[in-house]
This record gives C-alpha cells, sequence and structure tokens, in this order.
C-alpha cells in the first residue's frame, strides 16, 4: 500500500472523511469494534482513525446542537479559496469559509445547488487518506441528488478531471436520489466503507447499537447496505 493512499489523485476526488458527532468517545467505541481502528488525538480537538497505524478518518465532536451528526467527505484542490469562489460563481454556497488548519492543510465546507455538503481539503502536512480501498478504509463516495443534470453541470464545471464516470477512472458516483432513498431526503454524499464480508458487518452494526437504512443491494461496484452508527451518522458498508 503507498504511503499516500490518494495523493495523486485529481482535483476533485475524495481524499478524506470526517464524522461530525456529539459523543466522541462513544464513536472511537463503535468504529473502533467493527473496522478495527485505533485512536490517537489530533492537535486541533478530534481523534485520527488508523487502520494498521495509518490515518483513514478523523471523528469530531459537534459543537453545535444544529450541526448535523454525520460524515463528511473532503474533495481535494489545490487552491480551496479559489475553489469556494468557483462554488459560489456556480450557484453553491459556503457553510464554513476558507480556515488553515496549522500544519495540516486548507478547508472549507460548501453545498451544491441542490444542497449536498462537502467538504474541500488543500493539503499541507496532512495529505489525506494514509490508506484505502480495502476493507476498514474508504472505499467510495456516492452524490445523491434530486437533479442529475444539474450536478454533472455543477461538478463538471467545478473540476478538470471527469467525476462522474465519463473518463477511464471516475473519482465519485453519481445517482437519483429517488432510486434508493426516499424522495423528502435532502440531496447528500454517501461515505463507503469496505469490509470483507458484508453480512458479517451488518450484523455487528446491529450488535453495536446502529441501525441499517437500507438493505444492501447491488450496484456496478460492489455490493452495498446503508446503515447508521449509534448516534444516527449514516454511511455505507461495501463489499466488492
Amino acid at each position: 500500500m503507498a504511503e499516500n493512499w490518494a495523493s495523486a489523485d485529481p482535483e476533485g476526488a475524495p481524499c478524506w472523511v470526517e464524522a461530525q458527532i456529539p459523543d466522541v468517545e462513544a464513536g472511537k467505541r463503535f468504529y473502533g469494534a467493527l473496522f478495527g481502528w485505533s485512536f490517537g488525538a489530533t492537535d486541533h480537538g478530534g481523534w485520527w482513525a488508523r487502520l494498521g497505524g495509518a490515518p483513514v478518518a478523523a471523528l469530531t465532536g459537534k459543537t453545535d446542537g444544529r450541526m448535523p451528526t454525520a460524515w463528511t467527505v473532503y474533495l481535494r484542490t489545490p487552491d480551496a479559496v479559489a475553489l469556494v469562489g468557483r462554488v459560489r460563481d456556480r450557484g453553491g454556497r459556503v457553510v464554513v469559509p476558507p480556515r488553515s488548519v496549522p500544519g495540516l492543510g486548507g478547508a472549507a465546507l460548501v453545498a451544491d445547488p441542490q444542497g449536498a455538503v462537502f467538504g474541500l481539503w488543500q493539503p499541507a502536512g496532512h495529505p489525506g487518506f494514509a490508506r484505502g480501498g480495502e476493507p476498514g478504509a474508504f472505499g467510495w463516495a456516492e452524490l445523491y441528488t434530486t437533479d442529475t443534470e444539474a450536478a454533472d453541470a455543477f461538478y463538471g464545471g467545478l473540476f478538470p478531471a471527469a467525476l462522474f464516470g465519463s473518463g477511464v477512472d471516475p473519482c465519485l458516483g453519481r445517482v437519483a436520489l429517488s432510486e434508493v432513498f426516499p424522495e423528502e431526503m435532502p440531496a447528500h454524499f454517501l461515505v463507503h466503507f469496505e469490509v470483507a464480508d458484508g453480512e458479517a458487518a451488518l450484523a455487528a452494526v446491529t450488535r453495536l447499537g446502529g441501525r441499517v437504512r437500507v438493505p444492501p443491494f447491488e450496484t456496478s461496484y460492489g455490493g452495498v447496505a446503508v446503515v447508521a452508527d449509534d448516534q444516527g451518522a449514516s454511511f455505507a458498508l461495501l463489499q466488492r
């Protein structure tokens, strides 16, 4: 496995994921048991989640009860400030303006015109995933959107590389929200973590206090089930 799994990916590719949850200690117990993660404190109030000692995700405590309990995917960019400007120009909105994370990089939180929230990461000391594409690590991110044509136009205008499969190596998936979720659910990105045994992982989610939101279904990239942890943060289990 390369030292930095996603470091060579183009602008717009997923490079990091982070969960914002009310109880970080409970989150460490849940994900440690589910994925075999260990944890170490960051210098910025969060926790690195590590697989085999390598950083694969982060957990942070919610500082505002109005914030959603959720997993956020961060897309790589060489210039977060410039990209935030392009997001605004194309009808998106800024949720958290660009900020520096000392020693690590730059971050921002934005939303597309349909309301799907995603992060931007400008790497410096922290390039992103050190491992991925294996059980216990990030495997994929899917955009569930209320308007696929508008999503294609928005993201195609933001990033020079093809994200949704028109290129040889798509960076993200995109599907109509109503194909999997009720129509009243808002547009969103769904983070997928790979597992070796989907059935065993589903049983573990339930045993640990989580729940199944969407039972297993087949996709072009593997078997997927949508679940939530014991605090309500949704994610997907992916068995290739």
